[in-house]
């Protein structure tokens, strides 16, 4: 591989103290095994060629983590933990234990990685899974991050505080700040452009306490050898500046998914760069800079013309606002445009865009490589440093699903193809931080080990390591799920989570799963199979869980079937007893996701309702939680469902009381043989469902109840269904 340009290598990665490199891994070694640290020293070494490497080796009584950054030996910790212990720190399961004695490291083990940059987060990941975190969160993703090999990570908690001052300096006050910010739950698509106000306002107290959060998170991040993606100046304004600058232009963009359009400087006027400067100059007085800056100017959205002259004159502008409050800056910019509007981003318009701005000031993610990779479409960026990237994950949806196949030979292909341009990197690019571990764990390993996997043994050693020891019906059913659910890309929705309609056409729900479902229940049986031996271990336990909801959300699937086929044939005995069965799977799997924090409404809930001050500022913030995961908008929105949760509390006081509308009134058609009005019906279950986003019940936000029971129970009881 090429190498980039000596200046930009080392602004990125100019090495830290010795000292602090250190102290920072040893920090993290206590925190992930405070019972452990001593087994372990750490020590510093160069990089090769200027890329990270880390080595493993056992020296006396001790484990030797050698790393040339703080992220480098924590990939290095991680690595012993996987491969000989079989100990993994994963982002869905509880604590660990290490064998007693450690296993010693027979020969000393060296990994370089080939990338320059291994990048993580998708802006809507700050709303779908991490709008309500604090701290405790934050510092275990932060640790999650570094022993994954994640070095450059999107840092955007707390620009509020950015954009409040800039404001003032400009002369707007606060209701045209609060006319600007959109709340709590929707930050990521404020700082997107793609909407003002909604679900605002947020209070002083939220942006003075999440710039502090957001200052502690750099810290880290940077204590761990990090660089951190700061935000840049997209153009995107409040709309009161049209009133502060009358002869400035402005563009009004198209509507984004129904909401109103926002307000763009055009990139020709002055304004553009003086607020670029602005903002980047205020940012960096407030939280310091490594001189990347993430812009997606159009993220979602056409511009509002297809010049190229107009394109190459945005690119320049808006990298031009970043250099004039940082000479240095590099801008950081996702290619999902060029994949979801290919009809707009034409070649010329690609070029032109890609073009204006000097390759070493550009970096592009590419997204949605397992499944749409950008790069084939632009002739790699046109020579533009780009990254390798996954999305995995769209809303955080509760799903099982995966793309193994594609993560293992889509990255070690592009990386031998001789038409890759200047592939510089990889990353995940999750919507949230999702619900299958196994796909960032294939991910991150490459990140270090490219070469394309054998996946059937593969996921059989993941199986070791996920739940300690060898066990063959453990690996046995990691290779059926492989062979199901982590075969394809692409969440499985739900027709649990669908909005019930007679023809629906709802693209966020329902769909047969493109894999045999009964193959899949019968991985499930095999996993269960070794309960006996595994019941204690927390990972084992989320992972039955996981698995029995999805084969549950399949035989719902039937259910569901045989309900309208019912209806159509006007077979009043079958649709009774389908739809009592359908209500009836509900309530069991709400019962089963109550076993596992990770699928709790109420957990949800409390952590919204916690950053309020009081009872008005709790309500506001619950009601975003609510209606993030339902009606993702207004009552007629086209986004409901988008974000949907199989969550307990929500399957049981949600979907299962919408569906009980939707069936009744059905079954009063087939009573009385009147025609079932659809529009009406629609418009009545929006109104319930808007009633519900503002309702302020309870909800239990710590499990009850035993997983594995429980799922063995439901196994059983729908076994014929699942075969």
């Amino acid at each position: 591989m090429k190498r980039i340009p000596v200046l930009l290598t080392l602004m990125l990665f100019a090495p830290m103290a010795l000292a602090d490199t250190v102290s920072a891994a040893r920090g993290l070694i206590g925190r992930v095994l405070p019972d452990n640290a001593d087994l372990f020293s750490v020590e510093v070494i160069p990089q090769e060629n200027s890329l990270d490497v880390f080595e493993v080796e056992s020296v006396g009584g001790k484990i030797v983590l050698r790393g040339s950054s703080g992220v480098a030996a924590a990939s290095a910790l991680n690595w012993y933990l996987r491969q000989y212990c079989l100990v993994q720190i994963s982002w869905r399961g509880g604590p660990v234990t290490l064998p007693d004695p450690p296993p010693r490291v027979a020969q000393k083990v060296r990994k370089t990685t080939p990338f320059d940059w291994r990048y993580c987060f998708n802006y809507c990941c700050f709303s779908y899974s991490m709008a309500w975190w604090d701290w405790p969160e934050w510092e275990r993703a932060i640790d999650w991050m570094a022993m994954n090999g994640i070095n450059m990570p999107l840092a955007v908690t707390g620009q509020e505080s950015v954009w409040r001052e800039v404001g003032r300096s400009l002369g707007l006050g606060k209701d045209d700040m609060d006319r600007f910010f959109v709340g709590a739950a929707y930050l990521p698509f404020g700082w997107m452009g793609c909407m003002d106000g909604w679900g605002g306002p947020l209070t002083e107290s939220w942006i003075d306490r999440h710039a502090a959060l957001g200052k502690r998170i750099l810290d880290r991040e940077r204590e761990l050898g990090m660089k951190p993606v700061l935000q840049g100046f997209t153009g995107h304004v409040p709309a009161a500046l049209k009133e502060k600058f009358p002869d400035a232009k402005f563009q009004q963009l198209p509507s984004w998914c129904g909401f109103p359009g926002t307000t763009f400087v055009d990139p020709h006027d002055p304004l553009f760069e003086e607020i670029g400067r602005t903002f980047i100059t205020e940012q960096t007085r407030q939280f310091g800079t490594d001189h990347l800056y993430a812009s997606d100017t159009f993220i979602e959205m056409s511009p509002p013309s297809n010049d190229p002259a107009f394109l190459d004159a945005m690119g320049k502008a808006v990298h031009g606002a970043m250099r004039a409050g940082d000479p240095d800056a590099v801008w950081v910019m996702q290619g999902w445009l060029f994949v979801n509007n290919p009809d707009f981003w034409q070649p010329p318009q690609a070029k032109a865009l890609l073009d204006s701005v000097a390759d070493d000031r550009m970096l592009v993610l590419d997204l949605y490589c397992e499944s749409r990779p950008a790069w084939k479409l632009t002739e790699s960026f046109h020579g533009k440093p780009w990254l390798w990237c996954i999305i995995q994950d769209f809303g955080d949806v509760v799903s099982m699903h995966g793309g193994l196949p594609q993560i293992s030979h889509g990255l070690s292909a592009a990386l031998a193809d001789p038409s890759r341009g200047k592939l510089r990197g990889a990353g995940l690019i999750m919507e949230g931080m999702g619900y299958n571990p196994v796909v960032h764990d294939l991910a991150t390993e490459m990140f270090w080990s490219p070469e394309k996997k054998g996946l059937e043994a593969w996921v059989s050693d993941y199986a070791r390591q996920r739940y300690g020891r060898h066990n063959r019906a453990a690996e046995s059913a990691w290779r059926g799920f492989l062979e199901t659910a982590y075969g394809c890309s692409g969440r499985n929705n739900s027709v649990i989570c669908m909005r019930p309609a007679l023809n629906a056409r709802d693209v966020w729900g329902g769909g047969k799963p493109p894999y045999k479902p009964e193959r899949l229940a019968g991985a499930l049986d095999e996993l269960l199979s070794c309960a006996d031996e595994f019941q204690g271990v927390d990972n084992y336990q989320y992972d039955v869980a996981h698995v029995t909801r999805q084969v549950l959300s399949e035989i719902a699937g039937q259910h569901h079937a045989r309900i309208m086929q019912a209806h159509a044939d006007g077979n009043r005995d079958v649709f009774g007893r389908e739809t009592a069965a359908f209500l009836e799977l509900l309530d069991n799997m709400d019962r089963l996701l109550a076993t596992r924090p990770e699928f709790l409404l109420g957990k949800w809930l409390e952590d919204a309702k916690r950053w309020g001050n009081n009872e008005e500022e709790k309500r506001l913030l619950e009601w975003n939680a609510r209606n993030q995961i339902t009606l993702w908008g207004p009552a007629d929105g086209v986004l409901h469902d988008y974000a949907q949760k199989q969550w307990s509390g929500l399957v049981r006081g949600f979907y299962k009381p919408r569906w009980e509308q939707f069936f009744d009134a059905l079954r009063v058609g087939m009573d009385s043989g009147a025609t079932f009005e659809a529009e009406a019906f629609t418009r009545t279950l929006q109104e319930w469902e808007a009633a519900w986003t503002h309702q302020t019940e309870n909800h239990p936000a710590t499990p009850s109840g035993e997983p594995v029971t429980i799922a063995r129970e439901l196994l059983e009881k729908y076994r014929q269904s699942a075969n």
